[in-house]
């Protein structure tokens, strides 16, 4: 959520900011119910005063043995009115905060502007060892018609038919080598994110409640876009008086990063403590509302995916240099893959909703002949932080405001995606990159067999 204070000091700044994200600013509105909320806050700290007064008098008048009745009287109704006071002023910070609560980040000074994908700058790309490239820096055509991942996979295991028998469009099953590798790469991410990058692993929950969303920017603004839970079972209610699930909406997450950020919600953690950082493999949900039909084949978009989410939690100081570490994160995987890959700084008009800094990773796909988004590591420095009250100790003066990062460390789908396209072989076959291989049995090849 935005800093209302921002808001109240430099209301143009906050404008222009927002506008480079193609956002107009309700600036009336703002300024209405500010006009709202001094007026009640002015109104009642004048009636706390004349309460402190009258009180006073009222002592003055009996330590004299004189009559102080009219001042009783007086003193008798301002409690009423301080809290209708208090509940007007309450109505305007809801009101004010829930309009808050759909307002995107603000960007950071270096993101660049543009209205869409097409202003996004790319800052680098890595091509593997021994790849040639073409006049535009591109890998240059394997020297044979590349398959896409789903000829490829189908005879190795991936199966759409069952899936969509089983639960419709937009989810997969996968059989024998493909779902060993699926779990190699997860396996793989996760032993690097922990071993050689600092990440503590962590295991989530699949569902929240609606407090966790709100926190992390999912609600209100994304709702459409989550799948919700309903609990069955009501007439066994009375044996879940415990269950304080029942109070609050739940969703299936849409990524860890929910979970693992919103795991220091109402938190204030110890400077010393930080940066805290975390992974987790999860399933991610998305119902994929408004995608208009877009890669309808294969595994690219799909309601059901699993990602390796990273996390970080930490000083509002250090927070762009954990930016910078955490997109090298990703590109190590990528880089063990043996997969080309560039690096895009994404424009304010194709950021998320709580990033104030992006960047994309885009994997090529020779199928498609062109880089496709594998990962997004986002800075939000303390929009999320505000929201969900998160907050760390310094050394001297009040809690503050922590920051936020989230990165994919990867989709696990599309990397599988990316490892059948970039290592096909003439003959429909898979090379298994040699950071898999442990996980694979040591195998090399992937083949039908036959």
């Amino acid at each position: 959520m935005l800093d209302p204070s921002q808001l109240r000091k430099d209301l143009p700044a906050v404008v222009k900011a927002l506008a480079l994200r193609g956002i107009t600013f309700d600036t009336e509105r703002f300024s209405q119910l500010e006009a709202r909320r001094k007026s009640v806050q002015v109104e009642t700290e004048a009636l706390q005063a004349r309460r402190n007064a009258v009180s006073k008098a009222i002592g003055q008048l009996k330590s004299r043995g004189e009559d102080a009745s009219k001042e009783m009287a007086e003193s008798q109704q301002i409690p009423a009115r301080l809290k209708e006071l208090e509940n007007d002023l309450a109505a305007v910070q809801g009101e004010l905060n829930g309009w808050l609560m759909t307002i995107p980040n603000l960007p950071h000074a270096s993101v660049p502007a543009g209205k869409d994908s097409d202003d996004n700058i790319e800052v680098r790309r890595w091509i593997p060892p021994g790849i040639a490239t073409d006049a535009d820096g591109n890998p240059q055509p394997l020297g044979f018609e590349a398959r896409d991942h789903v000829t490829l996979g189908e005879p190795l295991g991936l199966d759409f038919e069952t899936a969509r028998k089983l639960s419709g469009a937009r989810f997969m099953m996968l059989r024998g080598p493909m779902a060993r590798l699926h779990r190699a790469l997860a396996q793989f991410m996760l032993d690097l994110q922990t071993t050689e990058h600092g990440y503590q692993e962590c295991y989530t929950p699949y569902i929240v409640n609606s407090s966790t969303l709100f926190g992390t920017g999912q609600l209100p603004k994304f709702k459409d876009d989550m799948f919700w839970v309903t609990k069955g079972g009501d007439d066994d209610a009375s044996a879940d008086q415990d269950d304080d699930t029942a109070q609050e909406d739940l969703y299936l997450i849409s990524t860890s990063e929910i979970t693992l950020a919103g795991s220091v919600r109402d938190t204030i953690v110890a400077n010393e403590e930080l940066p805290l950082k975390m992974t987790a493999h999860t399933p991610c949900f998305r119902s994929e509302a408004g995608s208009g039909g877009r890669d309808t084949r294969g595994m690219i978009r799909q309601h059901q995916f699993d990602k390796v989410e990273m996390v970080q939690i930490v000083h509002p100081d250090h927070s762009y240099d954990a930016l910078e570490e955490m997109v090298g994160h990703a590109e190590t995987v990528l880089q063990r893959l043996g997969v080309a890959y560039r690096v895009v700084l994404l424009c304010g008009g194709d950021m998320g909703f709580g990033a104030a800094k992006t960047y994309d990773l885009e994997v090529w796909l020779p199928a498609q002949n062109t880089w496709r988004e594998i990962s997004s590591v986002s800075n939000c420095e303390a929009f999320q932080a505000r929201r969900m009250q998160a907050r760390y100790r310094p050394e001297k003066g009040k809690p503050e405001y922590l920051h936020s990062l989230n990165g994919s460390g990867l989709a696990v789908g599309r990397a599988l995606v990316a490892v059948l396209e970039n290592h096909q072989q003439a003959d429909g076959s898979v090379r298994i990159p040699e950071a898999l291989r442990p996980y694979m049995g040591g195998v090399e090849l992937m083949a039908v067999q036959g």
